[in-house]
């Protein structure tokens, strides 16, 4: 047996000298030994120096001990391999397994030197005493995983004996199912995971619970919830007793539910714990007192201010002192959007406004930065824009308020909640933000579709002359010519011909559906005379893919081909087929107008379908089998007739009304505008997304002189570099690998969260909600943006390279942008948890006739693949037929 060295005599020893340890008391260490006594012993360690914080005494049994045990016991090894060949499914084999190594562990002799390391230092601390013998694992409390109830807790446990015996229970705890399922899920290797076990003091309270410094549901950083019970805080922690709730903000019980307990754990003489009855008399009683509950929550401000992280706390009441037994961070929240000023400040989702939720990475984030308007702030691998001043402007406010309803309802009703409170956004002065708001949303423009023609021909000339410039810059100089050329583009996008012409089409499509639901009760009306508009250049994307698969589809070799292949340098083998220099000429051209196109395509880090041109080969394959010759053509004329034939018989209609001629004139002047006007809603995107390849392929350019010159490893590192860091990155030579891994580990993090649409500087969540009541009974409420109802199969797509389509199925997803629109030509409806009235897939739904619902909060979680679902997409909602 190896011999080991114990830090036995507490008081001699200091921080530093923790190699070769298996037992070390909790004021030896800190949370830096995390790797050496766990995430719980190391924070227990850590609260043990805080001046005025109360932590029973006690010690720890260290990673170390645990390490000999595992190396040292020969069947381990073999169990262990199996282990980690598991995928989560495998439920059975993990059982099996799980209890084998636990059958194992928990028979194993200690070592003698352990054993008596532990039996001299628990004399020493109290032989008499009964002890909290707890799961210390090394993955637990983590940022991004908190691994919290996975091993094991044993109460009341008395004499040395009992101790061994239970710290070999919570070693064999690392491999219990549920620990072994949750590290799997997470990318968790089961041989880095290591197991300490904290042994502390039992105190004995009267009451005991849980102290959350940031309120866990609405995620606000100035209210802490506590939850209190009568006797040990086991049955509340396990969820087999109900317990009192209380909110604290700035020091005062701001709200009390005081429930029913009817169980405790208590303490036994003899040993363990128990459930008893709580007495009836007691049973109603509020558990805290208001001052003892002030008390805490000032303990836990004084906790959090130390680790400088919203805390989750498990603490006991002893005799009207406050043992604090358990801190770890609250992994849960989303982080702040960071401000430049003080005040209280509310901030709207960007991501939700560009139906893009996915966390980007930090070059993304800085571009997109660089080109939006406005005041952007990233939070969590997202951007959120600040709303403050457009709310607290009186003149302002009802504009910005109007437009956020009519294209995200909810965001709306956030946003009204939060000013109904009437404390949290402070006036502004009633002339501010009034011209601003004019200029962006009154601009108007003749009804000349010539108009759209000028705008779209200088976008390509702009584009042509931006691919011949940027490439006479490099090094510095190209860092200092992106902004510039961002600059001048915007001044283009936001002129007043180009938000003019935008403008024209919203407020017509406004005011069709607003006047023909009065005078004809046509709901909705503007979604079918949207159908087919010209110059819509993402619906052209959709049904020119059709086309290409029209070159395909008579060649049954290149169709055999395309169902096998893997590797996106797929086009260049296509040639050597019969009928491949055909079906290759035909992608190329679509990629030469559309290949800078992706999903998140805002963000430039993403992959471009002419990067990785395998994404469409799904597309294609499905186009191939569902749609005949010719299909582009026909979808398009099809609703073009459509949209025709619909007006003339609602211009009829009207000719038949009082003043029928007047308003059969001014409807005729509104489909004009809408049918000449709104395909452009959707070419500044298009034009915006080409700039950003652009600036993509002239950064990495950048990126391979770096690769040659040693600075990083892969062209990919830069992408978590910010813009700035990149210049400096470029203009030194220099770079710290570290920065890189870290980046990476922590939009591995971001990728977990979900983002809020609405969040305010203290960080919380407002959930705006639908004030719907003339919904069907389990209907799935959402927002109607493209008018019709529709049943089919429901199609859950998490990713656009699982698409494989059937002519019934309707698209279930969480956000389509404009890369997902080739789908819509195999779709029969569309169902989505973000959007809005106007954001992309919307647009598209409607210029193609689909009935669409988005902003369907939790669809793909509520809607299971393959379900036949109805989606009503004039009024808003979604039913589960089967």
């Amino acid at each position: 047996m190896t011999t080991t060295k114990h830090a036995v005599d507490f008081a001699d020893r200091g921080p530093t000298d923790l190699t070769r340890t298996d037992v070390l008391g909790l004021q030896e260490v800190d949370r830096t030994n995390a790797r050496l006594v766990g995430g719980k012993g190391a924070n227990l360690g850590e609260l043990s120096r805080i001046e005025g914080i109360r932590v029973p005494a006690g010690f720890c049994v260290t990673t170390e001990a645990f390490q000999r045990i595992m190396a040292e016991t020969p069947a381990i090894g073999g169990l262990l391999d199996r282990l980690s060949s598991l995928a989560a499914e495998d439920r059975s084999a993990i059982r099996e397994l799980s209890g084998e190594l636990r059958q194992i562990i928990e028979g194993t002799a200690i070592p003698e030197d352990l054993r008596a390391a532990l039996t001299r230092v628990h004399a020493r601390l109290g032989a008499e005493d009964a002890y909290a013998v707890r799961s210390s694992a090394t993955a637990e409390d983590l940022p991004g995983a908190s691994f919290a109830g996975q091993q094991d807790t044993f109460l009341n446990v008395r004499g040395t004996q009992a101790i061994l015996k239970h710290v070999r229970r919570c070693w064999a705890s690392l491999f219990t199912e549920r620990a072994v399922a949750y590290r799997i899920q997470h990318g968790f290797d089961h041989r880095k995971v290591h197991m300490a076990v904290v042994v502390q003091k039992m105190v004995f309270p009267q009451a005991a619970g849980i102290l959350f410094t940031a309120d866990p549901v609405t995620s606000n950083r100035k209210v802490a919830s506590i939850e209190a019970g009568f006797g040990l805080g086991e049955a509340l922690v396990a969820g087999l007793a109900r317990a009192d709730r209380y909110k604290v903000r700035d020091g005062q019980v701001v709200e009390k539910a005081i429930a029913t307990k009817t169980l405790a754990t208590v303490a036994l003489e003899e040993g363990g714990t128990e459930e008893r009855a709580i007495e009836p008399e007691r049973q109603d009683g509020q558990v805290l007192t208001d001052a003892q509950i002030v008390r805490l929550e000032r303990l836990g401000r004084q906790i959090e201010g130390h680790f400088g992280h919203p805390q989750d706390i498990e603490w006991c009441l002893v005799d009207d002192e406050f043992h604090i037994v358990q801190s770890r961070p609250i992994t849960t929240l989303y982080p702040i959007p960071a401000r430049a000023d003080h005040g209280n400040r509310v901030y709207i989702s960007v991501g939700h406004q560009q139906m893009m939720t996915d966390a980007m990475k930090p070059l993304g984030l800085s571009v997109f930065q660089l080109f939006s308007a406005g005041s952007m702030r990233a939070a969590g691998g997202r951007l959120f824009a600040d709303a403050t001043q457009q709310l607290a402007s009186p003149a302002s406010r009802d504009v910005f308020l109007d437009v956020a309803g009519r294209t995200h309802p909810r965001i709306k009703d956030a946003l009204l909640t939060i000013l109904e409170r009437g404390d949290f956004i402070e006036p502004a002065p009633p002339d501010q933000g009034k011209q601003g708001m004019a200029s962006r949303f009154d601009a108007q423009v003749d009804d000349d579709p010539a108009i759209v023609a000028d705008l779209i021909a200088r976008s390509q000339a702009a584009l042509e002359e931006l691919k011949r410039e940027i490439g006479t810059h490099a090094g510095t100089a190209l860092f200092d010519f992106i902004p510039e050329d961002m600059q001048n583009f915007k001044k283009s996008v936001f002129d007043g011909r180009n938000m003019g012409v935008i403008m024209a089409s919203m407020n017509a499509t406004s005011w069709l559906n607003e006047k023909l639901m009065a005078w004809l009760g046509e709901k909705n009306a503007a979604d079918t005379l949207s159908q087919s508009v010209a110059n819509n250049i993402t619906s052209e994307m959709g049904l020119e893919l059709l086309n290409v698969a029209d070159a395909i589809r008579p060649h049954p070799e290149v169709v055999a081909y395309l169902q096998r292949v893997k590797h996106d340098g797929f086009l260049d083998e296509l040639a050597e087929l019969e009928g491949g220099q055909e079906a290759r000429d035909a992608i190329v051209a679509y990629l030469d107008k559309y290949g800078m196109r992706g999903v998140g395509e805002i963000d430039i880090t993403r992959p471009r379908w002419s990067e990785k041109p395998t994404i469409l080969v799904p597309l294609l394959l499905s186009n191939i089998k569902n749609f005949e010759p010719g299909a582009g053509e026909r979808k398009f004329e099809q609703g073009r007739q459509e949209a025709l034939q619909y007006a003339q018989a609602l211009l009829e209609r009207l000719g038949q009304l009082p003043d029928g001629e007047q308003k059969a004139g001014e409807a005729r002047r509104m489909i004009d505008r809408l049918r000449n006007f709104a395909g452009y809603r959707e070419y500044p995107k298009y034009a915006t997304i080409n700039r950003f390849f652009v600036y993509k392929q002239a950064l990495l350019r950048e990126a391979e002189r770096l690769v040659q010159a040693g600075v990083i490893r892969d062209v990919g590192d830069i992408d978590y570099l910010s813009f700035d860091e990149l210049r400096e990155v470029v203009r030194t030579h220099r770079l710290d690998e570290q920065v890189v891994s870290e980046r990476r580990a922590e939009h591995e993090l971001h990728k977990k969260l979900t983002p809020p649409c609405v969040i305010t500087s203290d960080g919380e969540i407002v959930a705006g909600a639908y004030k719907r009541a003339d919904l069907p009974a389990g209907a799935i409420v959402g927002l109607a943006v493209s008018s019709g109802v529709v049943e089919g199969r429901a199609r859950v797509l998490l990713d656009m390279a699982d698409a494989e389509l059937e002519a019934d199925d309707i698209l279930v997803t969480t956000f389509t942008d404009p890369s997902w629109t080739p789908l819509f030509v195999s779709i029969k409806g569309l169902v989505t948890e973000v959007g809005g009235l106007m954001t992309h897939g919307a647009v598209i739904a409607r210029e193609y006739g689909l009935p669409a619902v988005v902003s369907v909060e939790n669809a793909t979680k509520m809607i299971r693949d393959g379900q036949r679902i109805r989606v009503n997409g004039t009024d808003g909602y979604v039913e589960i037929l089967t």
